[in-house]
């Protein structure tokens, strides 16, 4: 095909870089499916590939980028490709250095990622040259086709800009046209043909044959004299070679079940050149063992021996499922290419005989199983067939003329044993609109399987009658070649119908295979020592147990200096001596302040709560930063002298993170230590303990025949129940001395120990603790959310105890309901939105299965906590005391113990634990008990040799919250616990009482007594003074409406004011959470009132008061009331410090000093938006709670009971337009009394000399004349 003469083609990114990112990706995936070594390795390899070839096809585009045929949509798409794959050029850069051996699979996420952008980018959105279409014709009727994109056949002088198909011998597929070649119909070839195409410019012309195979004569049509040849109408072939091919077909698994047994009925068949050949067809099964050999002869390939052995022809390989009337079913398709032996090689390792290979079978788009097969193309030399290896291997007389696998080829088998536990189903769906009545469970695996006992009445009893069954089988010894192994789920109906409910296919048997250890290795394990030996006693090890110190925090490691480590091993008594004397090691001067011991009776479980979640926080925090050695300041070694004075440095840059203490000095912790925590877990437990799968594992059951247009169904949508049981894989026979153990049962084989699995009645404690970001459910972006339970018949919904327009509701609340397994065991906690008018909404639903958690060896039954003690917030929940649930494990478990010796030392196994030996009962008697011991033992059962695991701790779990609606988007999350007590056991205590603390009733008075150096803002209007007419209002922050202000100081000319005023304030206040809690109701229309917790945060102002305009704002302060600067003694010694640099000073707490007098500043930002002082105010401030201001009542403002004097205000503070005479009286005597006084004598001078003017002449003239 050849074009004009202008080249009209972009060049399209594609052709760089995604080939080859595409090949290196599948690499990847192979290595990490088959766990070959250094995956990371090769992505990091693809990663530098990919950014070479982005960098190669910007220089090769800048260059082409001013071409004057370009349209303006060329231009601009070629830029934006250029941004992009500059972009992704860095990406991959910064990319490859962060591949590290656990962020693999993240990181190969990424790179599919830019793989997709690539594949977009490589699509041209205009197609300037038409696509290449090819008909296959019969009778003048069109039956099949293939469309050839134009751009994968370009030509071009560039090699990284040529299609990717051009100039090369292809196999192309041809598919029915229309209609008929979408859906499962158009997946089956049509035809297949070799095709080799070439586009390109007319003056490239005399390349275009460039890419066939040698060894041809053109044969040219004779034209006219000076025409130019033009392409040859054939070609004849000279050279030929020819091959025998071998296809191992061996075996196949997770096939597509097209049966509605959810089998299938597979065979397959293979296509080289012009020839098939098919396997047999083995019924029943979704992973076939054919194990056969297909021998094609006689196959003639054209072109130069080493052509042939560099690119060899493709195979095609299609599954078929046989069905007995009409044709074969469609199952899937994969493409392999054969290992090439030329006759001048040896049939050697490395490459001969071949390896069996995985291919991925496809159908349609996805993915339907994978093949195992190897495939090999041997040529025939000069000597014949008689030069290649000889097909040797037994002829199955039972097959007849089929041919097995090689030996050298097929896997070599071992017998394995294949043990199933069948313990029940759950949850199964209706089939057909039938319920399942009578199921049965079937095994089958390499062609061999087992059936379990029919379950008699499935609603009365879903558990099976016989646990445990086995079957032997021949399996590979390479894991990896394992096929899977199916679990079908019928159901007997009546006359002997067998209808299938659902079936689950374990991909890998891998984490099943149970080797028995080595003798060298057991012995070794017995000593190996546990985490943190303290010193060791022949054979045991001993654990050290402090009273009081948290165990994690056994032994302090303090990093002295680069070059030396010491171990400092702290005793509980110097650490309390220590504390004192150095104020927590941190205070190395200023004022001591003991540590205070909180009081038991203030302390409730929620304590416990947020203490916990404190901690999680700092070890969140810990492992972020990555900090090795740092030190938590309780840990008290602090007191080493090299610490001390990074420890002083470090102390104020604390507090300002955590504003909790009065004292710069003292260590960041308040008395966390002291209060026994549990584990917060931000994750469901699940997740913690591997799902409780440690002996009895959960499948899920997918509904049978999948028809292709189920294909976009959820994995949820499929299931239609859940088998629950366990199996074991192991080579036969075992080694003797397993059996011969004591107490070994042979009808369970390696499942010893299980409990019975009949139905059992539990108490289920649930405890809702709160819920966090709930999805809003109501228009006004809030939701009244409340609590459903579902368990079995049980169905519990607290709705009239909604929470009003809350996203965080606390519930505190525990719910016990009874249930009998294994009937019920899927627990369902619900949060519902609760409306006033319709049906209320789930928010979200969470659900656990309780029958795992309940058998599980980690003991989830109930929580072991951190203390033992018999009172308190911290009471011990359990029945059973720790003693006995330690001589419960070691009998289980068959460990020998535990033997409590004197001195506070218990012997379990080899491990040899100390701790205390005594409990404080309520009244302060010490008794002698065990219970410390046994639970020091509890909280290190991992390490306890074979037996060991980690048991759940005392803890409160977190639980993202679904909605079936919004699949896969977590709706909230809520924290809770559940609890299980067996009912044939004693009866357990009564619930913690979690409810949500109720806040306290307080009362604050505030007495403004004075004010000082107000600034002055009006003036006066005959005399142009500066003066200001003063009040000081206040409120509690939240409370704004309920402000109240003193009476008003007119007329301070010196920014003073006397009030003796009298706030009273009442409020209810969470002393745990340090915040006022208010209910109100949102707006007039809300129909209940809505619960708000706000900072304790007292404000005071000061105010200029107008008579005819808005009175003025003259300054504020806001006093936190759990820290707040102490007042200063004098109006001198306060200053803008007090506000600006609180950092430095001493803090005080009203709810710890009730009482507090001083003088504070009001402060103002100024025009430069900086703090000025405006103002100081003497206040003091007195709490009470509500019964101490009931005996104590005091009045408002300064009434009764209680009054205030009047205060002394000097008479300026009048009007003078009320009081005219007063204010001209006042005028006149005090302020201008001398100007009076000199206007009064001027004006006598004045009129003496006007006087002595006026009668001088007359004296004169009577003195002249009358003399």
């Amino acid at each position: 095909v050849q074009t004009g003469k202008e080249e009209i083609w972009p060049p399209t990114p594609h052709a760089v870089p995604f080939s080859l990112q595409e090949e290196g990706l599948n690499d990847v995936q192979e290595m990490i499916k088959t766990e070959k070594p250094h995956p990371e390795r090769r992505l990091r390899g693809v990663l530098e590939e990919l950014s070479s070839g982005c960098l190669r096809f910007l220089t090769l585009a800048d260059k082409d980028q001013h071409h004057s045929s370009r349209t303006r949509l060329d231009r601009e798409r070629l830029k934006s490709c250029m941004r992009e794959l500059e972009n992704m050029a860095q990406q991959a850069t910064a990319l490859r250095s962060q591949v590290k051996r656990n962020t693999m699979k993240d990181k190969l996420k990424l790179v599919q990622n830019f793989l997709q952008k690539l594949r977009f980018l490589a699509d041209e959105p205009q197609h300037t040259i038409p696509d290449v279409f090819i008909w296959m014709m019969s009778n003048n009727k069109r039956i099949a086709y293939a469309r050839i994109p134009s751009k994968d056949i370009l030509y071009s002088i560039v090699d990284e800009e040529m299609g990717k198909d051009c100039a090369k011998v292809k196999t192309v597929f041809l598919k029915h046209p229309g209609k008929r070649g979408f859906g499962p119909a158009g997946w089956t070839v049509q035809a297949k043909m070799e095709i080799y195409l070439w586009l390109g410019l007319n003056k490239q012309r005399k390349d275009f044959l460039s890419g066939l195979p040698c060894g041809f004569e053109e044969k040219k049509v004779p034209r006219g004299q000076n025409l130019p040849s033009f392409p040859p109408i054939s070609l004849l072939y000279t050279k030929k070679q020819v091959f025998q091919l071998r296809a191992h077909m061996y075996q196949a698994r997770s096939l597509f079940a097209a049966d509605s047994s959810g089998l299938s009925d597979p065979f397959a068949r293979v296509f080289f050149i012009s020839q098939s050949q098919c396997t047999e067809v083995l019924n029943e099964t979704l992973c076939p063992t054919w194990d056969q050999l297909l021998v094609f002869d006689n196959v003639e390939l054209y072109g130069e021996a080493h052509e042939m052995r560099d690119d060899p022809p493709i195979i095609v390989i299609e599954i078929y499922d046989q069905d007995t009337v009409g044709k074969a079913d469609f199952m899937g398709r994969t493409f392999a290419k054969p290992v090439v032996k030329m006759s001048d090689e040896q049939y050697c390792p490395p490459r001969f005989p071949p390896q069996l290979e995985y291919y991925q079978i496809y159908r349609g788009n996805a993915t339907a199983g994978d093949l195992l097969a190897a495939f090999e193309l041997l040529q025939i030399g000069p000597g014949g067939k008689s030069d290649l290896p000889p097909i040797d291997g037994p002829t199955d007389m039972d097959r007849g003329p089929i041919l097995p696998v090689p030996l050298g080829i097929r896997p070599v088998l071992s017998r394995y044993r294949v043990e199933i536990l069948f313990w029940g189903l759950r949850d199964l769906k209706r089939v057909n609109l039938a319920q399942v009545d009578r199921p049965r469970v079937d095994i089958e695996c390499a062609g061999k399987g087992v059936q379990s006992a029919l379950i008699q009445n499935y609603k009365k009893n879903p558990n099976f009658s016989t646990l445990v069954k086995w079957f032997e089988v021949d399996l590979p010894e390479n894991e990896l070649l394992h096929p899977p192994l199916n679990i079908r789920v019928v159901d007997c109906r009546a006359f002997g119908r067998y209808t299938l409910v659902g079936s689950h296919t374990v991909s890998s048997l891998r984490k099943f295979i149970y080797r028995p250890p080595d003798k060298k290795a057991q012995q070794w394990n017995m000593a190996v020592p546990c985490r943190n030996p303290v010193g060791s006693h022949l054979n045991s090890i001993v654990v050290n147990m402090e009273p009081e110190v948290p165990i994690k925090k056994m032994d302090t490691m303090v990093k002295l200096e680069a070059n030396s480590d010491a171990v400092v091993k702290v005793d509980v008594k110097e650490k309390k001596k220590k504390k004192k004397k150095g104020g927590g090691g941190g205070g190395g001067g200023g004022e001591e302040v003991e540590e205070e011991e909180p009081d038991e009776s203030m302390l409730d479980w929620w304590s416990k709560y947020f203490a916990s979640i404190e901690t999680m926080k700092e070890v969140g925090e810990e492992q972020q930063s990555g900090s090795d050695a740092k030190l938590s300041p309780t840990e008290g070694s602090k007191a080493q002298a090299k610490n001390k004075d990074k420890d002083k440095s470090k102390a104020p840059k604390d507090d300002k993170k955590k504003k909790q203490q009065p004292g710069p000095e003292l260590p960041e912790k308040k008395s966390k230590q002291k209060i026994d925590e549990l584990k917060v877990y931000n994750k469901e437990l699940e997740a913690e303990f591997d799902n409780f799968e440690d002996w009895l594992h959960t499948f899920n059951l997918l509904r049978g025949k999948i028809g292709d247009n189920d294909d976009n169904a959820t994995e949820e949508e499929r299931i239609v129940g859940r088998f629950k049981g366990s199996m074991c894989v192991y080579k036969v026979p075992l080694p003797d001395d397993i059996a011969k153990e004591a107490g070994y049962d042979p009808t369970f084989g390696m499942f010893q120990g299980i409990p019975s699995n009949d139905p059992i009645n539990v108490l289920v404690r649930v405890y809702i603790v709160r819920a966090t970001d709930l999805h809003p459910a109501d228009i006004n972006g809030k939701a009244d959310p409340y609590i459903a339970i579902k368990l079995g018949k049980t169905d519990i919904k607290d709705k009239e105890n909604y929470i009003s327009k809350q996203l965080n509701p606390v519930f505190g609340k525990s719910f016990d309901i009874e249930a009998t397994f294994p009937m019920e065991s899927m627990l369902t906690v619900a949060i519902y939105d609760w409306d006033l008018v319709g049906t209320d909404d789930l928010i979200g639903e969470t659900k656990i299965d309780l029958e795992n958690r309940f058998y599980s060896k980690h003991r989830a039954t109930c929580g072991v906590s951190q203390t033992y003690s018999i009172h308190g917030y911290n009471t011990w929940r359990d029945p059973m005391k720790p003693s006995q649930i330690l001589s419960k494990l070691c009998k289980e478990g068959k460990v020998d113990g535990p033997h409590f010796g004197p001195g506070g030392r218990v012997k379990v196994a080899n491990r040899v634990f100390t701790g205390p030996t005594e409990i404080e009962d309520e009244n302060g008697q010490k008794k002698p008990t065990d219970e410390h011991l046994a639970l020091a033992v509890l909280r290190h059962w991992e390490d306890i040799p074979r037996a060991g695991c980690h048991l759940v701790p005392e803890h409160v779990e977190t639980r993202p919250l679904l909605n079936p609606d919004k699949p896969g988007i977590e709706q909230g999350r809520l924290e809770m616990w559940v609890d299980m007590f067996p009912m044939d056991m004693p009866a357990p205590g009564p619930a913690i009482d979690i409810s949500p603390r109720k806040p306290k009733k307080y009362e604050l008075r505030v007495i403004v007594w004075n004010t000082d150096e107000v600034i002055l803002e009006d003036d006066d209007y005959f005399t142009g003074e500066k003066s200001s007419d003063i009040f000081v209002r206040g409120w509690l922050k939240g409370q704004q409406e309920d402000k109240q202000d003193t009476d008003v100081h007119y007329h301070s000319l010196t920014g003073e004011g006397n009030f003796n005023w009298r706030y009273i304030f009442p409020f209810d206040y969470l002393m745990a959470e340090e915040k006022i809690v208010i209910s109100k109701k949102e707006s007039m229309f809300s129909w209940d009132e809505t619960e708000y917790k706000i900072p304790a945060r007292l404000t005071l102002q000061v105010w200029d008061a107008d008579h005819f305009s808005a009175d003025d704002f003259l300054g504020a302060i806001e006093l936190d009331l759990n820290r707040f600067p102490r007042g200063a003694k004098t109006s001198k010694q306060c200053s803008l410090e007090m506000v600006t640099n609180e950092a430095e000073l001493p803090m005080i707490s009203i709810f710890k000093q009730k009482r507090v007098k001083g003088w504070w500043p009001f402060v103002a930002r100024d025009e430069n938006d900086e703090l000025e002082i405006t103002g100081k105010v003497e206040a003091e401030l007195h709490l009470l709670t509500a019964e101490e201001a009931e005996k104590s009542p005091a009045g408002l403002a300064r009434n009764e009971p209680d009054p205030l004097e009047k205060p002394n205000r000097p008479d300026t503070s009048f009007i003078w337009f009320l009081n005219p005479l007063k204010s001209i009286k006042y005028l006149i005597c005090t302020r201008y009394k001398w100007l009076i006084i000199k206007i009064v004598l001027a004006l006598l001078l004045l009129i003496m000399v006007a006087l002595f003017l006026y009668s001088m002449p007359g004296y004169m003239v009577k003195k002249l004349l009358g003399a």
